[in-house]
Formats: C-alpha cells, structure tokens, sequence
C-alpha cells in the first residue's frame, strides 16, 4: 500500500513538473512583446534631412572666398552630394593644363572633349589659323602660381564655377621651317586667365567641362 503510494506521489511530482515546464515557456513566450502588423516604419523627417544637407552644403564652402560665392558654392553643394571643392579645384587645375597643351600641339580631339562647342569653336579656329600659317607652338606651363573661385552659381540644374588662374608659361612659336618667330623657352611670362567650368547636376559622373575663357 505504501509502496502504491510513493509510486503515485512520484507520476504527480512528473506530471506538475512537465506541466510546469510547458506552461512556463508559454508565459515567458507570452510576455515576450508582439510585433503590430501593421505598425508602419518611422516616417523619415524631412527638416531633419534638409539640415543635414546644409550642413553637408557649408562645409563645401571656402572661408576666404567672397559672400556670393560662398552662397552659389553652397547651391551647388546641396543640389549635388557629390561636389567636392577641393577635388574641384584640383580638377579645374588639371583641366586647365590639359586645354593649353592640347591647343598648343593641336589636339582637336582632346578640346573637344573638355570644351563646349563655341571654346572648342574658337580654339580650333586659332589652331586652323596657325596651321594654314604654317607655326608651331612649342609653349610649356611651368607652374599654376594661383587658382581662385571668383564666381559660383547654380543655374537651372547647371553649376557654372568660374576659376582665375595665374600660371607661368614659356612661349616659344616657329615657323615651317623651325625659325623661332616669338618668345624663349628661357623666359617664362606670367599668364592670368578667367575661365568658367560647367556640369550638369544631375549628370551621372564628375566630368565639368570649359564653358567660357577670358582674359583676366
């Protein structure tokens, strides 16, 4: 009879102990948070993301540089994440170069790759002009001495930055027959130039190309 007993009092204890364990899991399942189904992800805010832009916008701008152009710097920055000032200005340096050397050899391809169509107009007329004259121009860029934003705006979606370069050149043309006709590759001139770059915002790659050039 005892031994009945003890064998009945240890199938309970196994059963509350399972019944305990089961029921257990289920209320720490239970109390476990339930997702909303239809609980929508935070709306994005859009003051929020337009400060991040400006400030994103006013870094891009050189301190030095005059109020209006540190307000079409600034345009330009914000319509494009992508404006880099600095990487612009090495850029414009690098552009700058690469034009005169291609005038100066007579490179038609490589200006009608950088320039637009009324630059490419007129440095090709010279290099037309030069030829039928039969001189070649033998000029070296020795050293850009100074490169600084003068004016900066965003036109419509097209940035316009306009770049004053003070470079030093050796200038040296011949005519058909090797004769020096003007300069000395001795002698560097200072050379200052004024000249506007252009790019699409929207365009998917960096490429700016020469918009304008003047004397300056």
């Amino acid at each position: 009879m005892i031994y009945e007993i003890v064998i009945l009092a240890m199938i309970a204890a196994f059963l509350g102990l399972r019944l305990y364990s089961v029921l257990g899991r289920r209320a720490e399942h239970e109390e476990e948070p339930v997702p909303h189904r239809f609980e929508s992800p935070r709306a994005p805010d859009p003051q929020h993301e337009k400060q991040q832009v400006q400030a994103a916008a006013d870094d891009q701008v050189p301190a030095n540089a005059l109020p209006f152009v540190q307000d079409g710097i600034r345009d330009i920055a914000a319509a494009d994440r992508t404006f880099d000032i600095t990487r612009f200005v090495d850029g414009a340096k690098a552009a700058y170069g690469m034009v005169l050397e291609a005038f100066w050899k007579g490179d038609r391809e490589t200006l009608r790759e950088l320039c637009d169509d009324d630059v490419y107009a007129s440095f090709e007329g010279a290099i037309t002009a030069r030829e039928e004259a039969g001189e070649v121009m033998e000029n070296r860029l020795i050293r850009i001495e100074e490169a600084t934003i003068r004016d900066a705006v965003l036109d419509g979606r097209t940035a316009r930055i306009t770049v004053r370069f003070v470079s030093d050149i050796a200038a040296v043309t011949r005519d058909s027959e090797g004769n020096l006709v003007a300069g000395s590759l001795d002698d560097a001139i200072e050379s200052r130039d004024i000249w506007t770059f252009a790019r699409d915002v929207n365009a998917a790659g960096p490429h700016w190309i020469l918009d304008e050039t003047d004397e300056g």
